[in-house]
């Protein structure tokens, strides 16, 4: 997938129990995506994956003020995002994708059949207008937040 791409319409089950379909999104909001391994991974403890994502937690307020949704993507089963979720106060929502289908679609698999870490910023019109796929943790909120400004 290349920036310029349709985004291909999918729909995931949620941490919290809810349906996300991606293209209930389009006409209204831009999306972005963040594809990330898993919650668990052996030498990569949840507490770990937390604070990868603190810089795009933080900057969570912020995207929501360009009009956007946040999601958290992750071949996770729905029980397993749920309780990293909850565990660390996360304020958006973790897809499930246990059939690895959306993860290989954007993000493409590794050797261990895990999401590549990688972000989608898809504009209202549905199209992929950034792909991050070099992710600096540290000042990835901060990117996204740049890339959404830059739709408006």
């Amino acid at each position: 997938m290349n920036e310029g791409d349709t985004a291909p319409d999918f729909e995931l089950v949620a941490n919290d129990g809810s349906m996300v379909k991606l293209g209930s999104f389009q006409g209204k909001k831009n999306v972005v995506l963040c594809f990330y391994p898993k919650n668990h991974l052996f030498a990569c403890p949840s507490k770990r994956i937390f604070q990868m994502a603190q810089a795009t937690i933080e900057a969570y307020p912020k995207i929501k003020e360009q009009n956007a949704e946040l999601f958290a993507i992750s071949i996770d089963t729905v029980p397993d995002q749920k309780k990293f979720v909850e565990e660390y106060g996360v304020p958006y929502l973790h897809l499930s994708d246990t059939t690895k289908t959306i993860c290989k679609t954007y993000a493409g698999l590794n050797i261990a059949g895990l999401a590549k870490r990688s972000t989608f910023i898809i504009n209202k019109d549905g199209k992929v207008s950034k792909i991050f796929r070099d992710i600096s943790p540290e000042k990835h909120g901060q990117e996204i937040i740049l890339s959404l400004q830059n739709l408006q």
